[in-house]
């Protein structure tokens, strides 16, 4: 994965650099962090890949739970506790689960309410044969998340109804101490432990993801790897090297200079997902205080046709980040001698090359318009680079906190809802 900003960003050197200066404190302590290589700083997640205790403790609950016959994975959860999940997933395997259906196990994520979904989730599991065939993975950091606990209620009372005792077939992850916790461990249920200071925005590379990600056959070693080779990168005082600190100077001046949408414009849609759990990430972290940018996510080409003009020619208020992969295997190709023959361009070009050029047309659009941004561009779309790609965008949140003087490790607002949501259901 490699990070692109110094002739598009239209901002001078000279700001880039004395920016940057800001952050030189920041990274000290967060080489603090690392050397402590614990989980006592608000910014602990950073040591998550370094944990060979909690991967060798994933590895063998995942033997423990799976057998042959693993068919779904039914995953219980919202917010930090699925997205990260679902965006590697999705990336590997989601995105192109209906047109492979023969191919298991798959996850079934549950987040919000949706009775249609949970009508449906019940007459998958009362297809089954086995209880072997379902695995449930329940995760809420606080143990009292109202959507997930609705969810795994009814999930439980139906496989009960079908299999009778069903306890080895879940799994709990939370915060020690929680009340799901207790509430497992009294039916005997195996619970895995969320670090206390590692916030469910920042818990991917914790339990939270590697455990269902395991189950589900991604390789969690790859992933391993390209977040520690990132957060290497992302550590350096050298602004020239460091992904994550010339990421956040850009957003942060931008946001400076009136530009409060954030907008991840991805030319893989695979890694849709992706672009989601980032969106949760920058807005929950960042927006509080009045402070922050909008994060959106667009998809190429389909969103030319839907947001194009206004992106081009609407208000200049965004600062753009383009992602997409340079240099992926071209397999198809439009034939040479075309049935249609309505656009003569394509004729005997691959399917990849047709999207590298519509890429780089957005590209030079935008450059023709001196509308700034920034590139992602990924060599392939495997495990080891989505984990470089998600601890970057972590780091590059905590330097932003930083520079925008907010605490990127809460999210107070965020239980207003829940509170008023509870008073209401009782």
């Amino acid at each position: 994965m490699n990070f692109f900003y110094k002739n598009t960003v239209l901002i001078d050197e000279k700001t880039l650099i004395q920016t940057s200066q800001k952050l030189n404190n920041y990274i000290d302590h967060l080489r603090e962090v690392a050397k402590k290589n614990n989980y006592e700083s608000d910014e602990a997640s950073i040591n998550l890949p370094f944990d060979e205790g909690l991967v060798k403790k994933i590895r063998s609950l995942k033997d423990k739970k799976i057998a042959n016959n693993l068919k779904y994975l039914i995953l219980i959860g919202i917010g930090g506790s699925n997205l990260g999940t679902k965006a590697i997933y999705d990336a590997i395997y989601g995105y192109y689960d209906v047109l492979e259906p023969q191919r298991f196990p798959k996850i079934i994520f549950l987040d919000t309410q949706d009775e249609s979904v949970l009508t449906k989730t019940t007459s998958l599991i009362n297809s089954l044969s086995s209880k072997d065939q379902v695995l449930v993975n329940a995760i809420s950091k606080s143990g009292s998340t109202t959507e997930t606990a609705a969810n795994l209620e009814v999930v439980y009372d139906v496989l009960q109804n079908k299999f009778g005792d069903i306890n080895d077939r879940i799994v709990i992850t939370t915060d020690s101490g929680s009340k799901l916790q207790t509430a497992a461990e009294e039916k005997q249920i195996d619970v895995l432990i969320i670090p206390k200071k590692v916030g469910g925005r920042y818990s991917v590379f914790s339990a939270v993801g590697l455990f269902p990600l395991a189950v589900a056959g991604i390789d969690i070693d790859q992933l391993i790897l390209g977040a520690r080779n990132m957060r290497d990168f992302c550590l350096k005082k050298t602004t020239e090297d460091n992904p994550a600190v010339n990421s956040a100077i850009v957003l942060y001046l931008h946001n400076k200079q009136g530009k409060n949408i954030n907008d991840n414009f991805i030319f893989l849609p695979q890694i849709e997902s992706l672009g989601k759990w980032y969106r949760q990430l920058q807005g929950e972290r960042i927006g509080k205080n009045g402070k922050g940018l909008t994060p959106t996510v667009s998809i190429g080409s389909t969103d030319l046709h839907s947001v194009g003009q206004l992106y081009l020619g609407g208000p200049r208020d965004k600062i753009t980040t383009f992602i997409y992969a340079d240099g992926l295997k071209e397999k198809i190709l439009v034939r040479q001698k075309m049935i249609f023959n309505t656009v003569g361009a394509i004729s005997g070009k691959s399917i990849q090359k047709i999207m590298d050029a519509i890429t780089q047309g957005v590209k030079k659009a935008y450059q023709n318009q001196e509308l700034p941004f920034t590139e992602i561009v990924f060599e392939d779309i495997t495990e080891k680079t989505l984990g470089e790609f998600l601890q970057f965008k972590m780091i590059e949140i905590m330097f932003l906190g930083k520079l925008m003087d907010v605490n990127a490790f809460d999210q107070p607002q965020v239980e207003l809802y829940k509170t008023e949501t509870k008073k209401i259901l009782s």
